[in-house]
This record gives C-alpha cells, sequence and structure tokens, in this order.
C-alpha cells in the first residue's frame, strides 16, 4: 500500500490523509466511484473496469499529471488528481501562469452525506497543493453546468475567469490564489468562533 503524503486534521471531519493511488489495489474501488449516478461530471459513466485502470495507467506515465487516494478516518473517501494546466487540460486554452497547479477531486459516493464533508474535503486538497512552495495557483475548469462545485470553489476561495470551450464539454475556468485560499480559511474560522462552534 502507499505511503501517505500528506495528513490534515478538519475540526468537523476528523483526520484526512492522501496517498499516491495504487491502481493494483484501488482499481475496482475507484471504478465504482467513477462510475456511480453521482459522479456523472467525472464522464466515465459508461466505463468497464478496464477503461478506468486504462485511463489511470496513462495518468501514472503522465509527467505532467498525478492521481491520488483521500482517506477519511482511514477509509478510502475521495481521489484526487494534480496536473500542470500548461501542458494537461487546458493547454493553449488559457493564459498559464509560473507556479499553476491543477486540480479534479471527488468525494467517494455516500448512502449518508456528512454535513461539511465535500468542504473539508476540497479544503484538504488545496492545503495538499499548497504546501508545495513551487504552487503559486490553483485552476480548475469544471462544467459550466456543475452549479455545486462553483459554489464550493467560491467557498474556498477561486475567482471565476470565465468560460473555456474543452473537447468533452463547456467549463468554467476559476484560479485560487494562495493568499485568496489563507483568506477564505480564516474567514469561515472567524464566522465559526463568532457562532460559537467547536469541533
Amino acid at each position: 500500500m502507499s505511503e501517505i503524503i500528506f495528513t490534515r486534521t478538519d475540526e468537523r471531519i476528523g483526520e484526512l490523509t492522501v496517498r499516491p493511488l495504487d491502481l493494483g489495489a484501488d482499481a475496482e474501488l475507484l471504478h465504482g466511484w467513477v462510475t456511480h449516478p453521482k459522479a456523472a461530471f467525472w464522464m466515465m459513466q459508461d466505463a468497464d473496469l478496464a477503461r478506468v485502470v486504462a485511463e489511470y495507467r496513462r495518468i501514472e506515465a503522465d509527467p505532467y499529471h498525478d492521481a491520488f487516494l483521500g482517506l477519511a478516518g482511514g477509509r478510502p473517501a475521495f481521489l484526487v488528481e494534480r496536473y500542470d494546466p500548461a501542458h494537461v487540460e487546458l493547454a493553449g486554452l488559457y493564459d498559464a501562469e509560473e507556479g499553476d497547479v491543477g486540480m479534479h477531486f471527488l468525494c467517494a459516493p455516500a448512502d449518508t452525506p456528512v454535513h461539511g464533508f465535500t468542504l473539508a474535503v476540497i479544503t484538504t486538497v488545496m492545503e495538499l497543493l499548497f504546501s508545495d512552495p513551487a504552487c503559486r495557483r490553483v485552476v480548475v475548469e469544471p462544467d459550466v453546468r456543475n452549479t455545486a462545485v462553483h459554489a464550493l470553489n467560491a467557498a474556498v476561495g477561486f475567482e471565476v475567469v470565465g468560460p473555456v470551450t474543452k473537447p468533452e464539454k463547456e467549463a468554467l475556468l476559476s484560479v485560487c490564489t494562495r493568499d485568496r485560499f489563507r483568506s477564505r480559511s480564516r474567514s469561515r474560522s472567524r464566522s465559526r468562533q463568532d457562532r460559537g462552534v467547536t469541533a
């Protein structure tokens, strides 16, 4: 099993950890996540196991793309992809800046959703990316129809740049600087304190 590369403790959710994706161990789990109806915007609804494995083998071999598995309390709970948007996903489609890092994330389907879980996951992913001093901005390109993730992105500090036409979708390009992420995190923490919310 892969070694844990990042750990964060969330006030509400508890310990969240991240390790490199291990296709030998994770393939069937991953297939169940990306083909679930709740993962419609992942665009792998009809993929069989072989196609999912092939896609993540391709990512594994790409020097500009990585995939990770996130755990909550030691149990697999989310998927993370990190990429260089100047070479992958957005190559030639936007004005790339030095220090840009692209990101995708997917929470595992849950029968009983946990309030605040998705926000805890995206916060953990952002902390992971910004733990690298070379990362100056996080760049995302979700489907323009994915209003839930647009709201989540705004909550952690993303600013909308505008629509971008990709071969597979119309995307909403958004960016988040380290300072904006830190500022939003502090604001949420103060808001919880003002309401008397504790972990």
